[in-house]
């Protein structure tokens, strides 16, 4: 079972990769920095949260079973 710093640290460091991906492709569709900045922004909270939640659901299936 993954510990919750763990999850969190696990959240942040994908959340950062794929934000990285995001502010890009928006910029490349919008050509517009703070919208390209808003979505990365809101991209980062909203998916965090799901991903953490997400994480810690998993960390308690047993697949041993």
């Amino acid at each position: 079972m993954d510990s919750r710093k763990k999850s969190v640290a696990k959240t942040i460091s994908w959340r950062i990769i794929a934000t990285l991906l995001t502010v890009p492709a928006v910029f490349a569709l919008t050509r517009d920095v703070n919208i390209s900045l808003g979505a990365g922004a809101l991209d980062f909270a909203l998916k965090s949260a799901t991903f953490y939640v997400h994480e810690r659901a998993w960390s308690k299936v047993d697949m041993d079973k």
